[in-house]
């Protein structure tokens, strides 16, 4: 097991210099002149705008560029972005909001998702199958932001049982309806797909033979059936996490929580590349550690996977 995780941490390194490299080419070499954006109409003198490249290492190659962004990453050392902030302080504030919120997504569309699509696929053809599936068709077809608006004015405005904004209140409750929202269309798809794979999975000759075996039908479906079916949706599940992070933009501005969201779209919009570069790469390293832990699952799951 230990080998089988070093060999996946390995696997990681090529993944996170590619990945952070091109997002910084993709950054940098776009056209235009960040630098003479903070001037305005007016502009900036010559002399102003070398202080500032000299000082963000702009006037040095992409490459030794990028070489330096590295190390302040693995140094902890971000420097500041164009008005003048420490990145650190702006990650530690946004970040922390939006894994919270991510992670409240990510269990309630495991929970509800596996379990719902769990019965739905013991149940297939039924009424209650028919109708998860019609009422998960739905859910994918609306839009986020309209989900979030009804549920706001229902649940928060109307019936008062949720806070409809988080502000600066960011507890379990605040964030409670906004995880909802936020994970609502991967609730549907997690729901359908493990329908999907139990339904397959009940059908396969690996139960049959159980069954012939004389094992009884609950061990069948919770430890053979459940098991095998988990395998796609926890593959889902590992690259939602980050996909749940990147995409809060939409929820994060409907409930005003200063997250990742919000803080890396007003970057966008203020021309701060470092912060924005900063931001992305460590979206990257939730995704690859979420692909690590799925990795390991497989593993669990699947002990062919472990030993092969």
């Amino acid at each position: 097991m230990v080998r089988y995780i070093g060999r996946r941490l390995l696997q990681m390194i090529p993944v996170f210099i590619g990945a952070t490299l091109l997002i910084y080419l993709m950054v940098f070499a776009l056209p235009g002149d960040p630098i003479q954006a903070l001037g305005g109409d007016r502009g900036l003198s010559p002399a102003v705008a070398d202080q500032i490249r000299s000082q963000f290492n702009l006037d040095k190659p992409l490459i030794v560029q990028y070489l330096l962004f590295l190390k302040g990453i693995f140094t902890f050392d971000l420097g500041n972005s164009f008005s003048g902030q420490p990145i650190f302080d702006v990650v530690a504030r946004a970040f922390p909001v939006t894994i919270k919120l991510a992670l409240m997504a990510l269990v309630i569309e495991a929970v509800l998702g596996v379990g719902i699509g769990f019965i739905a696929g013991l149940r297939k053809g039924g009424i209650f199958d028919g109708t998860v599936l019609l009422v998960s068709l739905v859910v994918i077809a609306v839009p986020t932001f309209v989900i979030g608006f009804v549920l706001q004015f229902f649940i928060g405005v109307k019936a008062g049982w949720l806070p409809p904004t988080v502000g600066g209140d960011v507890s379990l409750k605040s964030l409670l309806m906004p995880a909802i929202v936020l994970g609502a269309v991967s609730f549907a798809y997690v729901l359908r797909l493990t329908r999907t794979s139990v339904a397959e999975n009940l059908s396969a000759d690996y139960v049959r033979t159980a069954t012939a075996k004389g094992l009884s039908r609950r061990r069948v479906v919770n430890v053979h059936v459940l098991r095998n079916s988990l395998i796609p949706v926890i593959t889902f599940l590992g690259a939602d996490l980050g996909a749940l992070m990147g995409g809060a933009i939409v929820t994060e501005g409907i409930f005003n929580i200063a997250g990742v969201g919000g803080t890396l779209y007003q970057a966008i919009i203020r021309g701060e590349p470092t912060t924005v570069v900063t931001f992305v790469t460590i979206l990257v390293v939730v995704y690859i550690i979420a692909n690590l832990l799925v990795d390991l699952l497989y593993a669990v799951l699947d002990p062919r996977i472990r030993y092969a």
